[in-house]
């Protein structure tokens, strides 16, 4: 379900005045969803691999955000405070009418969705999270235990 959300056209999703407030352009989606956190983890939903799509489409009078996102477990007790957020975000770019969130847990989400800045950031090595390879892929080698 779309939630239409009053929109400031003067707004700015970094949270500034916003006076001079450039026409709509995709990017804006992203660089605004660079600036949401996850109160629990110090690394924004992006480079977190949390959002599995955004984007936008024309509808009478501006414009529809459309975000796909996941969390990092399904009972995270802070689901509502980082919707809420990026609605507010993506709320606050110009020519948007509405807004609609969905999250979804298919694929579920996985350390491995990471970018190599947030594992680094975390402190996890850069393969962290990524797959292990099976019998198939070991090589030339039979593992015998």
């Amino acid at each position: 379900m779309a939630v239409s959300i009053p929109t400031n056209s003067n707004a700015d999703p970094q949270g500034g005045s916003g006076k001079d407030v450039a026409p709509f352009q995709e990017e804006m989606i992203w660089k605004a969803l660079k600036t949401v956190r996850d109160p629990e983890i110090p690394v924004d939903i992006v480079n977190l691999g949390l959002v599995y799509e955004a984007s936008a489409s024309e509808i009478e009078g501006g414009r529809r955000i459309n975000v796909r996102m996941s969390l990092t477990a399904p009972g995270c007790s802070m689901s509502d405070v980082i919707k809420a957020e990026v609605e507010r975000k993506m709320a606050a770019l110009p020519e948007v009418k509405q807004v609609h969130v969905e999250i979804v847990f298919d694929p579920p989400w996985n350390a491995g969705m990471m970018s190599e800045g947030a594992k680094l950031q975390l402190g996890f090595d850069s393969d962290y999270g990524a797959a292990k390879p099976g019998p198939a892929s070991s090589g030339p080698f039979k593992v015998i235990r």
